[in-house]
């Protein structure tokens, strides 16, 4: 296990309530010259940003948003789950090199209109496979549109595990890459005394299925929500010399400031194992 030292944070935006952050989203994309979208996909609709058009690549980079803003308080469920600050978007923006990038949100994020929004979809049924299957199809059409063969997957948090599911049910992925993510399921439910999330697909259960993809995993030092042991509870599974990196970043808790410290781990030495990370060499 890698660890980094203190780096220079800068503290991301914060915003007062769902109204404001789904402005700011669309403006954060679209001010960095990135379209955005809602696309259809499986029994969802699905907002989505691309990074316009640069240099020409067979390897479509993907980022996934977190869980958003799903409870309102403990037990208490959130009427719209769109994250106050979308850090997953943020990431993207940042993404080195000039390939092509896309971010995607989850079910029912950035659309009060979207098809199936039913609580349980950003509660116990946030991975369940008609979700899963959903997200795939999104991938598949965004793959489409960048004329590419690959895909890099990148999740935050919650989308880290939606990520890792995703890598163990495709053939086309070939790199795996998360930040601050619940990568086990029932470790992390237990270790927080949380409700089983009864409706949803654990990536911990088909974890070997991932033991010859190369994958990066930040985790905070400080992170309180999912911490390093998460990580290696996931990695664990694999079989014994997998390519899986975990990165524990000092002074790093689950939610700030992993946008402004991206632009130096998104260079970190072993992303470039990954084929088609960042323009980078290995």
């Amino acid at each position: 296990m890698r660890s980094l030292g203190t780096f220079s944070a800068l503290l991301a935006l914060c915003f007062g309530h769902v109204a404001n952050a789904r402005v700011s989203a669309v403006a954060l994309a679209r001010d960095a010259g990135w379209q955005w979208a809602v696309i259809p996909a499986g029994g969802f609709d699905l907002a989505v940003a691309r990074r316009p058009v640069g240099a020409r690549s067979d390897v479509l980079t993907v980022y996934f948003e977190g869980d958003g803003f799903a409870y309102a308080a403990r037990g208490r469920r959130a009427m719209d789950p769109t994250p106050i600050d979308p850090v997953a978007l943020r990431l993207a923006l940042q993404h080195p090199g000039s390939g092509p990038v896309a971010w995607l949100a989850r079910p029912c994020q950035y659309g009060s209109r979207a098809r199936n929004c039913h609580s349980d979809y950003w509660s116990v049924a946030r991975y369940a496979p008609e979700v899963i299957d959903g997200t795939a199809a999104a991938l598949d059409r965004l793959k489409a549109d960048a004329g590419a063969s690959r895909l890099i997957l990148v999740g935050y948090s919650g989308g880290g595990a939606l990520a890792a599911l995703l890598a163990e049910r495709r053939g086309d992925v070939v790199g795996l890459v998360t930040v601050a993510a619940n990568l086990d399921l029932d470790a992390w439910t237990a270790a927080h005394r949380l409700t089983p999330l009864s409706r949803s697909v654990d990536p911990a259960t088909d974890a070997a299925r991932l033991s010859r993809l190369p994958q990066v995993h930040f985790v905070g030092a400080e992170d309180r929500n999912v911490g390093p042991a998460i990580a290696r509870a996931f990695a664990g599974k694999m079989a014994a010399g997998a390519p899986v990196a975990i990165v524990t970043v000092a002074g790093q808790d689950h939610g700030c400031c992993w946008a402004g410290q991206w632009p130096l781990l998104a260079i970190y030495d072993d992303l470039a194992r990954i084929p088609g990370w960042g323009n980078m060499k290995p």
